[in-house]
């Protein structure tokens, strides 16, 4: 049986302990890297987080589209498309024109005012060429829109048309509209005098421009 060298027996422990140390100090560095890398990352969290953020944008944008007012217009005539359109509030006749497709190659442009705003429910049709265009939303007829003799016609003449008489604003207009709904249909120009607000002068130049 051999025998050890004393100095040999005494490098055994030491060779154990410094084994041991290495190993100890490899699982301390995994430990410190792990620990490093989860703070870099923001422990986790962040993902949570923006995920909740973009949910609460997209439920804010849906409840502000909820309950939008929006005006629902029937196109027809000398449109590409005719049928009904939804257009957003404030919308106008050029705009209820393009969502019906634009005009149709007959239309008069100079037949609807563009630029009139839209009201709810109302029909619109556009005139082809030559004519005559029907009467605007609420009953008013478009300025220039009755009989070819280019007279107001007094009793189917809307607010609107009586508007453009000189000396006859949006008030007195619809005084005429109340005097001829209280009375009947005017038998007379002359009966114009009877509406409060239509004195001599004011007759005198809206005779020539007028008839019943």
């Amino acid at each position: 049986m051999a025998v050890l060298d004393a100095s040999a027996r005494r490098a055994g422990p030491r060779v154990r302990v410094g084994v041991g140390a290495a190993v100890v100090l490899f699982v301390l560095a995994v430990a410190v890297a792990a620990l490093m890398s989860f703070g870099a990352g923001g422990g986790g969290d962040q993902d949570r987080i923006e995920a909740s953020d973009d949910r609460a944008d997209v439920s804010a944008d849906a409840t502000s589209t909820v309950g939008a007012p929006s005006v629902l217009v029937h196109v027809l005539g000398a449109v590409v498309r005719p049928g009904l359109v939804e257009l957003g509030a404030g919308a106008r006749v050029v705009d209820a024109i393009a969502a019906a497709g634009g005009l149709a190659p007959d239309a008069d442009p100079a037949g609807v005012n563009l630029a009139r705003p839209l009201v709810d429910g109302e029909q619109l049709a556009v005139p082809v060429v030559g004519q005559v265009a029907p009467p605007a939303a609420g009953g008013a007829s478009a300025p220039g829109a009755g009989p070819s003799d280019g007279l107001v016609h007094l009793n189917s003449a809307g607010v609107a048309e009586l508007d453009t008489l000189p000396r006859i604003g949006p008030a007195l207009a619809q005084r005429i509209l109340d005097w001829r709904d209280a009375n009947g249909p005017f038998t007379s120009v002359d009966q114009l005098l009877d509406v409060a607000g239509i004195g001599d002068a004011v007759f005198a130049g809206l005779e020539p421009l007028v008839a019943l």
